[in-house]
């Protein structure tokens, strides 16, 4: 574990010319580097990721960049919390050592022309059957961010499942000499999944919200203890959408390709559901016959 008494701030690097120059000085130095990708509006599911990345490596950079690649027509681009002073401030707090904080003209400049295709995991039927054009968007950022950093590390949180397995694929098919970890996801003291977006909720809302994750975790116990996990899924169904959900999924896949969930494979439950103008995700590993998380 790599200690770290220091508040001072972080560097601040605004262009991919000052981020690689940063980087080769550590690597000069010998020294490890650790990315953690965010979108900013930072809360303490992200800087437990930074601290996961800070444990790992000699140095941990934290990018923040609201990519408008990633969001679809109709959704939050322009109402996407940006909060980047405060941001700052809570990492210099934790001892992050940098902070790359592009605009959108670094990382697209004019004449940008190129995008990654995906199948796998990013066609697996969740989140890209209704945000069809999302992980194109969250895959090209991605390799762009590792190729202009080429950390030894990024960490990412485990919330967005799906992203998360997208992103092992990209990493592992186009060679990247990234090591990528999922960090466990922070939850609220009632269960909810921390979010950037949980600020949309209202009073009522939030007080209906943790319904998902309690809904999730009873039936990856009935689905453990070995009923069917068909009937399972129907009956949690209907609890959410009784609750006040207008649900999109609830899916049980296999943890790695995010296919039909195999006994004696690890393996998750997926939700996405929406409540008044919030669309909130979650998921839960699944002990099914004796599988275990990759």
């Amino acid at each position: 574990m790599n200690i770290r008494m220091t508040t001072s701030a972080p560097s601040v690097l605004n262009t991919v010319a000052a981020l690689r120059r940063q980087v080769a000085g550590w690597r000069r130095a010998g020294e490890t580097v650790a990315l953690v990708p965010t979108m900013g509006a930072l809360h303490p599911g992200h800087l437990s990721l930074a601290r996961l990345a800070m444990d790992r490596a000699d140095r941990c950079i934290v990018s923040i960049f609201v990519n408008p690649t990633q969001f679809g027509p109709g959704e939050d681009f322009g109402s996407y919390p940006r909060s980047l002073e405060a941001d700052i401030a809570q990492l210099r707090d934790i001892g992050v050592d940098a902070v790359f904080t592009p605009d959108a003209t670094q990382m697209y400049p004019q004449g940008f022309a190129t995008t990654i295709a995906l199948k796998g995991p990013a066609e697996a039927g969740l989140e890209d059957k209704f945000r069809p054009t999302h992980f194109s968007g969250v895959a090209t950022v991605v390799a762009k961010l590792l190729i202009q950093c080429m950390p030894d590390l990024a960490v990412f949180g485990e919330k967005d499942f799906q992203q998360l397995a997208v992103i092992r694929r990209l990493t592992a098919d186009l060679d990247l000499p990234t090591t990528i970890f999922g960090a466990p996801t922070l939850r609220e003291a009632d269960g909810l999944a921390m979010s950037s977006r949980n600020v949309y909720l209202s009073p009522e809302e939030r007080r209906v919200a943790p319904l998902l994750r309690e809904t999730l975790g009873g039936t990856a116990d009935v689905i453990a203890a070995g009923r069917d996990p068909g009937a399972a899924i129907e009956r949690a169904c209907e609890a959410i959408e009784q609750g006040g959900f207008k649900l999109d999924y609830l899916e049980f896949r296999d943890a790695a390709s995010l296919g039909p969930a195999v006994r004696g494979q690890a393996a998750r439950l997926l939700v996405a559901a929406r409540i008044g103008r919030t669309r909130l995700i979650d998921n839960v590993a699944v002990s099914y016959g004796g599988g275990n998380e990759p």
